[in-house]
């Protein structure tokens, strides 16, 4: 372990499951790098890996969707981020919508945005999605316990890993 990866250790985001439509075809992954980078104009980062179909689905959509789930919904949070699109039709399992664009929505995330994508940035491993927000879903008015890396560090990626 590096002093880079001792820092890192240290932080607990939010992860969150991003959804893309592009050419008659859905994704979606768990992704655990994401953040807001701009507040006027209000602006989202989020980055996905190149290994996942969801990153390939992405280079083709115009919009994203980035949903937060609950501490509690691991169910979910597996079958994002444990399971690979290649061999799985994740929303055959779960309750969605299509949102504007047709970019799927997840009907028991308490909370979601959906992103014009604005850029496409290479960040090495990962592609950097820079969002615009568009349309946001917040039911509640008030907070709730999100999921977050430390709550889903157990759970092994769907698709390869060098």
């Amino acid at each position: 372990m590096n002093a880079f990866d001792r820092f890192t250790d240290e932080l607990d985001y939010p992860v969150y499951v991003v959804t893309a439509e592009a050419g008659g075809e859905r994704a979606g992954c768990l992704v655990g790098s994401g953040s807001q980078c701009s507040m006027r104009p209000a602006r989202f980062m989020v980055w996905l890996s190149e290994l996942n179909r969801t990153c390939r689905i992405a280079a083709g959509a115009d919009r994203l969707a980035v949903h937060l789930l609950r501490r509690d919904q691991d169910a979910l949070a597996r079958l994002s981020g444990g399971e690979t699109g290649e061999r799985t039709d994740k929303f055959a399992q779960v309750a969605w919508h299509p949102g504007p664009g047709g970019v799927p929505l997840l009907d028991e995330a308490p909370a979601w945005f959906i992103g014009r994508v604005e850029q496409r940035i290479d960040g090495g491993d990962h592609v950097g999605y820079l969002l615009a927000p568009e349309e946001v879903g917040h039911p509640t008015d008030k907070g709730f316990p999100f999921l977050s890396l430390t709550g889903a560090i157990d759970i092994p990626p769907g698709h390869p890993v060098d």
